[in-house]
């Protein structure tokens, strides 16, 4: 009888502390959750932001949705974040010539994107970390996350732009391969979605196609088209992912979440940007009391 109620109070204290516990991914929580959640996180909100594209012969077509959120969700873990879901609407016209893409239009990205943001912030988030698992939303994020100066907001948006360790990455090659192209569905993308989901990936495919750049633009130094990435990389595929492995793609994933995690930190403590936005957005309402 000791036995058993002992067994059952053990049982009781698991079940409250599992019952305090939040998820830090935003759709796992109830509504009540959702306000102890957003006290928690000091109202920071991660967005992983991803695409549906080809990734070589290999690698899925959600690749930058799952290393994006994998690294937003083990960062939140070490810092209590609460992360976005599955974030798919993204730039991507330069893929629209390979099996699988879904390009939305330039107006929708930016529509679906501004009004993600403005959702956050009515539902109390007032700091708004981008994560960027695609490389083909660069421009448009910059471009962006000026644009948000466009009129006034009641949150600040930060983008986290991870830098690459390069002991990480020599650790990383010595465990594969050095990789001259290494962009896209090359070495490093190949190892980090081979740790995240192993059973996706197929390096013995990675040589069907080649990630070698074409160079097709030679003739034009000095000089930018939108066909570039087309022009350089056909095949959606720049390096090579054939000798990609689980090991050296934690490595490469824990170096980008530490950075992450002190990141978020520093955002959690940063009074500069929205108090340097509220000064911004007061002075730009009347631009002739400005002092000059």
């Amino acid at each position: 009888m000791k036995q058993i109620i002992g067994l059952l109070v053990s049982a009781f204290l698991f079940a409250g502390l599992h019952a305090q516990e939040l998820s830090c991914k935003m759709e796992e929580l109830t509504a009540p959750d959702f306000v102890k959640a957003v006290e928690k996180s000091s109202k920071t909100a991660i967005l992983p932001i991803g695409v549906f594209e080809k990734h070589g012969s290999h690698m899925p077509l959600g690749t930058d949705l799952l290393t994006a959120r994998e690294i937003a969700l083990r960062a939140a873990e070490k810092e209590y974040t609460v992360v976005f879901p599955w974030y798919y609407f993204s730039q991507i016209n330069e893929a629209r010539h390979q099996p699988g893409t879904i390009a939305y239009s330039p107006e929708l990205i930016w529509k679906v994107l501004q009004e993600t943001l403005d959702e956050l912030s009515r539902n109390g988030f007032k700091k708004i970390i981008i994560f960027n698992g695609h490389g083909g939303n660069n421009a448009f994020l910059n471009y962006f996350g000026m644009a948000q100066l466009s009129e006034k907001r009641d949150y600040a948006l930060y983008w986290f732009q991870p830098t690459h360790d390069p002991e990480v990455i020599k650790k990383a090659e010595a465990l594969t391969q050095h990789d001259k192209y290494d962009q896209h569905a090359g070495n490093t993308e190949t190892s980090m979605v081979k740790a995240i989901v192993p059973d996706l990936v197929h390096p013995d495919r990675a040589g069907q196609q080649s990630g070698v750049d074409m160079d097709r633009l030679k003739n034009l130094p000095n000089v930018y088209s939108g066909i570039w990435w087309y022009a350089r990389y056909p095949n959606h595929y720049s390096g090579d992912g054939s000798k990609a492995n689980a090991e050296a793609g934690e490595l490469l994933l824990n170096s980008v979440v530490d950075q992450f995690v002190k990141s978020i930190r520093d955002i959690k403590a940063d009074k500069n940007v929205p108090a340097l936005q509220e000064q911004f957005f007061n002075e730009s309402d009347n631009p002739l009391k400005t002092k000059q």
